[in-house]
């Protein structure tokens, strides 16, 4: 008994996919050009994606920042264009009346600082002030030593966090900086953690790389703001929509600072939530659109291929009418057609993947910095799987209908074609 498919039959196969190499060749090149993009879309999209979101890396999601703007409506005898001042005391107060709040911390911003240490200058510094669970609002992501603690805020401590330029800048010769001092306005401060963020990360109030972090009541001290802070941020519990909580925390700074509740320019509100489902959703998007495309660019190929079937099987009717006439079934026709569609299918398809594959590997190699692999841009595993799987169906689904025009042909029209 024959079976399905064997050496005889591959060979058969490959015999008469290379009778006209040039149709075979541009038939084949459809589909690998549908795969080819459908793999290059989905692997550059994966790496655009995990680069953009590094960005957002180490910031809570759920996060509400607060700024303080000049007031756009007169309330209670004050006139609008009023300047005014967060405070401390909204903290607290934040905390006492809103409890869907999880993190409720204040944070202060001086620019242009320059720092020094011995020789050495790093100019372009933001010295921030901040409270330890600050770090619940933008985590760090320590090099050496460690974050702010309530022991450094509580004394007043004369303590810092460095960032990582300010730390290449000040130490040029590498290694630990921690107890090293550093002078910021005429007064030294004790190195007790590097934060090595990159510069791209998302921040407040200055990026992490350039930023000098002090404990925020030896901020205020050192700089006179009194109870003046220049922001507060606060995360909402697990389950809590960010959005459902801040037109209550308007309220309540509004009435605590004499602005009208409504004056939406006076108090300035950023949800961090929505703008991580923007992104989020702006993704969903884009793997949308490349699927779109690349499976379009796919069909397209495939029709080719059927056609380019259609017109093989024409010109095989003489072939086809003498292997009917000697004994062969419709079934061992059939298989035949469709096996000719699925192998040219699938060797076009399979060389797109192991191309693009190639491709994708040279643009990770470009994305390497320090042996350090900024995002992988990779088809995944079972992307590419499943794109095989697909090419071994739409092969099928190619090879049906010149299969069934093949099975219609009678040896003796065959011989009278002929």
């Amino acid at each position: 008994m024959k079976k399905w498919f064997d050496t005889d039959t591959f060979r058969e196969i490959l015999d008469s996919l290379l009778r006209n190499k040039s149709r075979s060749f541009l038939t084949g090149f459809g589909v690998f050009w549908g795969v080819f993009m459908l793999m290059i879309l989905t692997g550059g999209g994966r790496g655009f994606k995990d680069l953009l979101v590094q960005n957002f890396t180490g910031f809570a999601q759920n996060t509400c920042i607060v700024f303080a703007n000049n007031t756009s409506k007169p309330y209670k005898g004050f006139e609008k264009g009023r300047t005014w001042y967060l405070d401390y005391g909204d903290v607290d107060r934040l905390k006492a009346m809103v409890p869907e709040l999880e993190t409720v911390t204040a944070n202060v911003s001086l620019w242009g600082k320059s720092v020094s240490r011995d020789e050495y200058v790093s100019s372009r510094a933001v010295v921030k002030g901040a409270r330890p669970d600050y770090a619940n609002i933008e985590a760090p992501k320590m090099m050496y030593g460690r974050w702010l603690n309530d022991a450094d805020n509580l004394q007043e401590r004369k303590v810092c966090v460095i960032g990582r330029r300010v730390y290449e800048e000040l130490f040029p010769e590498g290694g630990s900086p921690l107890g090293e001092r550093i002078s910021i306005d005429g007064s030294y401060y004790t190195i007790v953690g590097v934060d090595w963020r990159d510069g791209n990360s998302i921040s407040i109030n200055g990026r992490a790389s350039d930023a000098v972090t002090i404990p925020i009541n030896q901020a205020r001290r050192a700089y006179n703001l009194g109870n003046t802070v220049h922001m507060l941020c606060f995360t909402a519990k697990p389950g809590i929509t960010m959005s459902d909580v801040m037109p209550r925390v308007q309220e309540l700074i509004a009435r605590r600072h004499y602005i009208d509740p409504t004056d939406d320019q006076a108090i300035f509100l950023l949800n961090t939530q929505l703008i991580f489902g923007i992104v989020d959703n702006l993704f969903k998007g884009i793997n949308f659109l490349i699927w779109l495309i690349g499976l379009g660019t796919l069909l397209a190929g495939v029709i080719g291929v059927s056609n380019i079937m259609m017109v093989s099987v024409k010109e095989r009717t003489t072939e086809i009418g003498i292997r009917r006439a000697i004994g062969a079934t419709p079934q061992q026709i059939l298989t035949q057609i469709i096996s000719e569609s699925i192998v040219l299918t699938l060797l076009a398809g399979l060389s797109a993947i192991v191309f693009s594959v190639l491709i994708l590997y040279g643009v990770e190699l470009g994305m390497t910095e320090d042996g350090i692999l900024k995002a992988p841009f990779q088809v995944p595993f079972w992307t590419a799987i499943l794109a095989a799987s697909l090419l071994a169906v739409l092969g099928v689904v190619a090879g049906l209908m010149p299969a069934a025009r093949a099975m219609q042909i009678k040896p003796v029209d065959a011989m009278r074609d002929e």
